[in-house]
């Protein structure tokens, strides 16, 4: 093996290395009340190396920033990342991507807290290609979804309060009618994660001038 082959396949392996451990910091913005909670998610970078890659390329360059939550099943589902759910018109949302989609990595099963790349059903999708941006959460295991979706990543912590926003109520397509929208998507190594929150610790609500005054 020559110097510079070996060269990159250091570099390569060092830089592998390197972002082994990264991990997302989700937080969410609820309501009207504009109370912060979070989330955090490890990835699966040996399953789904390019799903990996493009959540993290994504959510450094602020491209989940005020999208929502757009689809929630109780106790079952939530589902995010789509842009055109910035705007109020909801008549289009969940058809939004980044403008290309992803080759499937379909290797994990749907546990509990499985974190899934999106994509359109089988008769339109026969390839099951992933939109490139969209995920949902599975909030409970779905069996029935093996072999079928790309599975990338895991909810570390947070997922009681997944849980929990996936009660609020809905409108005809199971777009919650209160706002739900990401505030910010962080990419960090697991030791810099901040520590859970403790059991039925609520998350911070954003106060204006006229409350801290009051």
């Amino acid at each position: 093996m020559n110097r510079s082959v070996l060269f990159l396949c250091l570099t390569f392996a060092l830089s592998s290395a390197l972002h082994a451990d990264d991990c997302a910091l989700v937080s969410l913005r609820v309501g009207k009340e504009k109370q912060i909670l979070h989330f955090a998610v490890e990835f699966y970078e040996g399953d789904a190396p390019a799903t990996v890659e493009n959540f993290k390329k994504l959510a450094k360059k602020g491209f989940y920033k005020e999208t929502t939550i757009h689809r929630a099943f109780p106790h079952m589902l939530v589902q995010m990342g789509d842009p055109l759910s910035r705007s109020k018109d909801r008549a289009r949302v969940g058809t939004g991507g980044p403008g290309y989609s992803l080759q499937p990595e379909i290797r994990r099963k749907h546990a509990q807290g499985a974190v899934v790349a999106g994509r359109l059903p089988d008769k339109l999708n026969p390839s099951r290609v992933s939109n490139g941006s969209q995920f949902f959460i599975c909030l409970q295991p779905m069996p029935d979804y093996d072999g079928q979706y790309t599975v990338f990543g895991h909810v570390l912590w947070g997922l009681e309060m997944l849980d929990a926003l996936s009660t609020k109520p809905t409108d005809t397509n199971d777009y919650p009618t209160d706002r739900i929208e990401v505030q910010s998507i962080k990419i960090m190594d697991r030791s810099q994660l901040p520590a859970p929150p403790k059991p039925g610790e609520g998350g911070t609500p954003v106060r204006r001038w006229w409350q801290i005054f009051g």
